[in-house]
């Protein structure tokens, strides 16, 4: 026995609307993932750099005072990339977050709207 006011795509479009807020929220994730990805990358970067810089000035040093003066010099350039990427991880947590809330202000409104009935 078949129910003839069965309609297919009116039940593929109801799920399609269901899902589009995770579907949207979901594709917003991967690429916040991605840039922090990009942002670790980044920092482990600036730490490799760093500890080659140390390394240089170790090799050049010819006294323990010129190798202190330079590593000190070294570590604070360090300590001020690494504030730098501090405040970028900051800004990019601050982005997730809003999208986040948008993402699942969406979700509730659609909720909230009234279902049309078939």
């Amino acid at each position: 026995m078949s129910n003839a006011s069965f309609d297919p795509q009116a039940v593929s479009a109801a799920y399609l609307s269901a899902i589009a807020p995770a579907r949207q929220a979901q594709q917003e994730s991967f690429k916040s993932v991605e840039r922090f990805a990009r942002f670790q990358y980044a920092v482990a970067g600036d730490c490799l750099e760093s500890g080659l810089a140390q390394l240089g000035a170790a090799l050049i040093a010819t006294t323990p005072a010129d190798l202190l003066a330079s590593q000190s010099a070294l570590s604070r350039q360090f300590g001020a990339k690494l504030r730098e990427r501090a405040q970028e991880f900051v800004e990019l947590a601050s982005e997730f977050q809003g999208m986040l809330r948008q993402a699942a202000a969406v979700a509730v409104a659609a909720a909230k709207a009234p279902q049309r009935a078939p």
